[in-house]
């Protein structure tokens, strides 16, 4: 029987750090354990956030979060920018507009991001007029692209307008420096840290975005931030019900990021991603992305061939106990997704190569697999 390995994107396998965390013996809200664990976590969430912001732990799943960044800030009838790179920051959008809020879309060609300037031109022009927040999706993992948020946040910055990430796929994973880059609102999960689906929720929000909140008439009960940061300062924690099993493994977690240093995992994730990215050219295959300015460092995205088919492909790896899915809307079909995140090692790129090799003589394609598996070594040793 084949060992499951999960390659899909939002699915990545659980570090075993977070399950040892996990399984401690669970303790009550009202404890001065309890008080303490949520103390501890929280300020670690500070150091994974890079920020001075109070970060907020609520219960729920991505949507919610997303929902929860919308509701807190504005009002049905605000005017808004979202930037669409992929699939998620269209459902943001979607959000948005079932809240009545004015919703602008900049796009970009799939395998693009959305730049400062071109938020730059529409916020000069007539159609960017009375626009109060931007959104963008840091990580777009259905394009695998990376914003360059820094730039984007000197824009908002300028134009004085609320600026509101998207850091679901990307906490832990790209380099987010939420105040040097002039973020109002982080929303984001701990998957990346701790599990493909915790259902649990963090938010970053900074004095300028508070300000806004207090105005923001958008309904909203559950996902009411004020509400939340007042139970935190309760002297005895009111949280809504924060899974104490997960918050123990976010803790462990945020402890173990923090003795190996936010830049080493970033370094040590750019260079799993480079030795993916060098093999799958190696096997004569094309990268969606080509900029590696642009290309995200969890999620790659592969072009199939005319001749190939992408379901056989994704069904070969899923019979040789490796699972992953293919592109979505304007892209099914057409790509092949690949996470390569937390707990992935080179010896697990090296094994996602030689299958999708396989995969590919399966259907006639002549590949050079010895060439493939030599060039991602090679960027192990020397890059």
């Amino acid at each position: 029987m084949k060992t499951p390995f999960l390659i899909a994107p939002c699915s990545t396998p659980t570090p075993r750090r977070a399950f040892q965390g996990r399984a401690q013996k669970i303790t009550c809200y009202q404890d001065e354990a309890f008080k303490a664990l949520l103390e501890r976590a929280m300020g670690g969430l500070q150091d994974v956030f890079q920020t001075k912001n109070e970060v907020l732990i609520l219960p729920g799943g991505e949507a919610g979060a997303l929902e929860g960044a919308v509701v807190n800030f504005f009002s049905p009838q605000d005017k808004v920018l979202f930037g669409i790179m992929g699939e998620s920051g269209n459902r943001w959008a979607q959000i948005a507009e079932r809240f009545g809020l004015q919703v602008l879309r900049l796009g970009s060609e799939r395998g693009e991001v959305i730049t400062a300037p071109d938020v730059e031109l529409l916020l000069r022009s007539e159609a960017g007029k009375d626009i109060k927040g931007v959104f963008i999706t840091h990580n777009e993992i259905s394009t695998g692209v990376v914003a360059d948020i820094e730039k984007l946040g000197k824009v908002c910055q300028k134009h004085h307008l609320l600026f509101l990430v998207d850091a679901l796929n990307s906490l832990g994973v790209v380099d987010l420096k939420t105040d040097e880059w002039g973020v109002d609102v982080v929303v984001a999960s701990p998957k990346n840290l701790i599990a493909p689906d915790p259902y649990l929720s963090l938010f970053s929000v900074n004095d300028k975005a508070w300000k806004y909140n207090a105005k923001a008439r958008c309904p909203r009960y559950y996902w009411d931030l004020a509400q939340t940061r007042k139970y935190f300062h309760h002297p005895t924690p009111e949280s809504p019900c924060i899974p104490v099993s997960f918050l123990f493994g976010l803790d462990e977690t945020v402890q173990t990021i923090k003795k190996e240093g936010l830049e080493n995992i970033f370094s040590r994730r750019q260079k799993l991603s480079q030795m993916l990215r060098r093999g799958i050219e190696a096997l004569g295959l094309e990268l969606l992305v080509k900029d590696e300015y642009i290309a995200s460092p969890s999620v790659t995205a592969i072009k199939v061939q005319e001749e190939v088919e992408a379901e056989q492909i994704t069904s070969f790896l899923k019979e040789e106990g490796i699972t992953t899915i293919g592109g979505e809307t304007k892209l099914q079909g057409k790509i092949i997704l690949i996470e390569h995140s937390d707990c992935f090692c080179a010896f697990d790129i090296a094994n996602i190569i030689a299958t999708l090799g396989r995969a590919l003589k399966a259907q006639g394609v002549a590949v050079d697999l010895a060439k493939s598996l030599t060039r991602v070594w090679e960027v192990y040793d020397n890059e």
